[in-house]
């Protein structure tokens, strides 16, 4: 009997549904809102239905589903199951989620953050395959990231390894962070930084390409594309970002010296303009080994890497 697992990867707009063979092959796909607006249960019992939906139109059932997993977005208690706070998802605050789905269809389920479950899938399908010691960052309205060690994902005393978007770039000052805090790397290189650094530019009335672009809500998107178009400033931003990028990864890779560094998130697409100074930056300001030891490169799974680490949990 051939047996398959469910990968979910939830966010706070959309939950991501998939079922994967053992080969890491998406077999069925689909999604459904969060609704997290709604509180807690309610986007469980949407999840829940969607499951059912899934093992309705694939014709499978708990004999021939292995676990399923799931990745969220904040903390998350993965020896226990549970989900300790997801930031951005209101009441989200110790929900036994592995227990619920358990109870509901008698499948072993784990779960995760959802950096450290992308990190699995690229790990073993995607960048990151043959790769003993990594690290996986992904850049979008934070900077997180997933490491593995000796082929290991390490998790750390707590389940909170890996938050990298909060290393510290300044002693005393700098932007503050989501985190409350000041002077941490995601407030100088995410999504919102890139947002904001643009304008900044358009008070003084410069790049009228930002202009063009932005029919709707300026966004890192239209930046850019406005940087693969030739407008100046805009690579000027992605410039300064993959510097910023790429002085805070010099810091982890210094510390970890990682065979690779995977980088994903909606800001990895910008291309070079965005690699090109990272890996300028750090081969200038790296120790000479770990610097000069280091594969920088961009993630390979994209949208699916959420569902497809997930069903690699119940091995991790």
């Amino acid at each position: 009997m051939k047996k398959y697992r469910i990968g979910v990867d939830v966010g706070g707009t959309n939950v991501k549904l998939a079922l994967v063979d053992l080969n890491g092959k998406i077999v069925y796909s689909n999604t459904t809102p969060t609704r997290a607006d709604l509180g807690y249960e309610h986007s469980i019992g949407n999840i829940q239905n969607a499951i059912e939906e899934l093992m309705k139109e694939t014709n499978t059932s708990k004999d021939t589903i292995e676990a399923i997993g799931f990745g969220f977005p904040g903390q998350i208690d993965y020896k226990e199951g549970i989900v300790r706070h997801l930031p951005n998802m209101p009441g989200w605050t110790e929900i036994p989620v592995a227990k619920i789905m358990e109870e509901k269809f008698q499948i072993t389920t784990k779960l995760d953050n959802d950096v450290r479950v992308a990190t699995l899938g690229e790990l073993k399908y995607g960048a990151g395959r043959g790769t003993e010691n990594l690290i996986c960052i992904t850049v979008g309205t934070g900077i997180g990231s997933g490491l593995v060690f000796n082929g290991k994902l390490i998790r750390g005393a707590k389940n909170a390894a890996g938050e990298i978007g909060h290393i510290k770039m300044t002693m005393g000052e700098g932007p503050i962070c989501g985190c409350g805090d000041f002077g941490c790397f995601e407030a100088y290189a995410s999504g919102p930084a890139i947002v904001a650094e643009a304008k900044e530019y358009m008070k003084g009335g410069k790049s009228s390409k930002f202009k063009e672009l932005a029919t709707e809500e300026l966004s890192p998107y239209i930046i850019a594309q406005a940087a693969i178009q030739g407008d100046a400033v805009a690579r000027r931003i992605y410039t300064k970002m993959g510097e910023i990028i790429g002085l805070g990864l010099t810091s982890v890779i210094n510390l970890l010296n990682p065979e690779k560094v995977i980088i994903g998130g909606g800001i990895a697409d910008a291309g070079d303009i965005l690699f090109k100074p990272i890996k300028e930056t750090i081969l200038k300001r790296g120790m000479p080994i770990q610097a000069s030891s280091v594969e920088i490169v961009h993630a390979e799974l994209g949208n699916n890497a959420g569902v497809i680490g997930a069903s690699l949990l119940i091995e991790s």
